[in-house]
């Protein structure tokens, strides 16, 4: 018998279909950190959480199937940011809500991304890090789709701006929360894997 998911009404979104422009143009999910892919480090954790692991990806499209149940990718390579890959990944998730992170936050853990999974709701839910929304770290109910893709025809491109539209529920944080950081630069990527890590 399979083991059953750990937030068995929910579906994941990885985000992995940037330019990488920081990166050197690398893609960025398959840079490698303490002897991982960036992404490898991200399925790891959320596997377990779901039977629909969706990754948006505009590269390396066979490589990145082989770690998820779904992929999706832009409907043009014009590299419209996030809220492009976060409409691509609602219109097929296969359940009521779907959980979104970044491919490059190998820090995230379990009791995170559970606070996340806690504020499934009719509204979506963001962590919120001393004064600034992480609209790549949310939970949006797939019933919302509509409206975020109505706000994208009407010419949105930030998933902050977007979610905020929908009157998010705030998840603050610690103002030295390690868990949210995003390696998008490649100094990052020299950083030990034991920081100091504090709860939301």
């Amino acid at each position: 018998m399979p083991n059953l998911p750990l937030f068995p009404h929910c579906s994941i979104a990885l985000l992995a279909g940037g330019r990488g422009q920081r990166m050197g143009g690398h893609d960025k999910g398959w840079v490698t950190w303490q002897g991982q892919a960036l992404i490898e480090h991200m399925q790891h954790v959320v596997r377990p959480l779901t039977d629909d692991l969706i990754i948006s990806c505009n590269r390396n499209h066979a490589r990145y199937q082989a770690l998820a149940d779904q992929i999706v990718s832009d409907p043009t390579l014009e590299f419209h940011g996030p809220l492009v890959g976060i409409l691509s990944a609602l219109q097929v998730a296969r359940h009521p809500y779907l959980l979104v992170l970044p491919c490059d936050a190998p820090r995230i853990d379990l009791k995170l991304l559970s606070q996340l999974y806690q504020h499934a709701d009719a509204r979506p839910a963001m962590f919120k890090h001393q004064t600034h929304w992480q609209p790549l770290f949310s939970i949006i109910p797939t019933a919302q789709l509509s409206v975020l893709q109505d706000l994208w025809d009407a010419g949105e491109r930030s998933p902050k701006h977007a979610l905020l539209q929908l009157n998010p529920v705030a998840i603050h944080c610690a103002d030295d929360e390690q868990r949210l950081a995003n390696f998008n630069d490649p100094s990052v990527l020299q950083q030990p894997l034991s920081m100091q890590e504090t709860s939301c």
